[in-house]
């Protein structure tokens, strides 16, 4: 048997062909075998990637076929554009004088006609909004409605149709931990920066930290979100949006791959009202509650354990006009004044209610109109009322 001797310059050369050959295959690949895999996988050559609602998004060919880092370069260039960079003013004073404060944000054209979709906490409290387009042209919004309970609100601006592009909506109720995200926004007012991950957590428990309700289904990203991403989009692979960058979770003020974002399929439901009413309008009970607990209950002797108990009731609301009682005996508890002797509320639509979030989610499901059963404790015994619900008098404060 033959022994063959490789000498030092045939292994140079021979390392040499190698590499240029591997450099080849990656060139090749990169331009021409995405194409191929697309064929393969049934798709047309040059074929965008399409919306769940099958509207194709010019520019983004289909992510299961196209390398990451091509992915990444064709959402930000498609959908960049649909972002707006937010200027907040507002006038502080202190013992001198009155001067200025701004704050960043960002935001995403949603229509032809100007609206913009942000977070209700850029905008709020500020005596006037500056929002800078893709093409670096400014303009000056006002705003057309809030919504304090999902951190969201809605902006106009008056500007060429032209130089509008809105973003694509997609549905967040599909999404699964794992999947790839996009965020795009003005990250201390740095304009139009892309950060990259995956959804972290689904349904994270979000409070609004204006009214105190639950933001349901808020979706949790380690994608790098920081002050001035607040209000804009965050992005499924295809482009589209599924959620509203809106907080982070941060010990040191930046970014430790911990945000949140409200789920778009929450803004496709109240934007419709905001654009019509300036608000959302929520069918509620038209009452204020309180949370009853096990030493309570056994202390005013209620014949319950647990429920919220009505401490008062809005006149002409829909528990008032069903025939729910509030309380009438005010009484000192704690750092509140708490009327007692009105009804417990226990189960609505057959849901065992406990706290005023299981209330708010039942009452987040219906509409106004529509007509629930509601069962009361009163007097130790167990009462049923159809109630129909409306949109109590003061929408701004009352719970229920």
């Amino acid at each position: 048997m033959k022994t063959y001797h490789t000498t030092a310059k045939q292994l140079v050369f021979l390392a040499l062909v190698t590499s240029v050959f591997a450099a080849g295959a990656v060139v090749f690949y990169d331009r021409v075998g995405s194409e191929l895999l697309g064929r393969l996988a049934g798709a047309k050559t040059g074929e965008p990637a399409r919306t769940a609602l099958g509207t194709a998004i010019s520019g983004v060919s289909d992510p299961s076929v196209a390398t990451d880092e091509r992915n990444n370069q064709e959402v930000y260039q498609a959908i960049s554009p649909s972002v707006v960079n937010i200027t907040s003013t507002t006038y502080v004073r202190d013992w001198f004088s009155v001067y200025p404060q701004k704050g960043t944000g960002s935001g995403s054209i949603i229509d032809n006609e100007g609206h913009i979709l942000t977070n209700f906490h850029v905008v709020q409290d500020t005596q006037s909004l500056d929002v800078s387009l893709a093409n670096d042209h400014h303009y000056k919004a006002e705003i057309v409605g809030r919504d304090p309970d999902n951190d969201l609100a809605v902006i106009k601006i008056s500007a060429p149709r032209e130089s509008l592009k809105p973003i694509p909506f997609g549905i967040s109720k599909e999404l699964f931990v794992g999947q790839k995200v996009l965020a795009i926004g003005n990250p201390f007012g740095l304009d139009r920066t892309l950060t990259t991950g995956i959804v972290s957590g689904l349904s994270r428990p979000l409070r609004s930290e204006f009214t105190g309700r639950l933001i349901e289904g808020v979706v949790q990203t380690d994608a790098s979100i920081n002050p001035g991403n607040s209000g804009g989009p965050l992005l499924d692979s295809h482009g589209r949006m599924i959620g509203i960058n809106t907080m982070i979770f941060s010990p040191s003020g930046g970014s430790v791959g911990i945000g949140f974002a409200v789920p778009v399929d929450t803004a496709k439901s109240i934007v419709p009202d905001i654009l019509a009413y300036g608000r959302v309008r929520r069918p509620r009970l038209g009452i204020v509650p309180y949370e009853l607990d096990a030493r309570l209950a056994d202390a005013l002797e209620l014949g319950v354990k647990q429920g919220l108990m009505v401490g008062q009731v809005v006149q002409g609301g829909a528990a008032d006009v069903a025939g729910i009682r509030g309380g009438s005996q005010p009484a000192q508890v704690g750092n509140q004044v708490m009327y007692l002797g009105g009804d417990v509320i226990t189960q609505v639509d057959g849901h065992q209610v406990r706290t005023r979030d299981d209330l708010d989610r039942v009452l987040n499901e219906k509409k106004i109109g529509d007509r629930v059963e509601i069962e009361v404790v009163r007097s130790q015994k167990k009462i049923k009322f159809t109630v129909q619900l409306s949109e109590p008098p003061d929408v701004t404060r009352r719970r229920g």
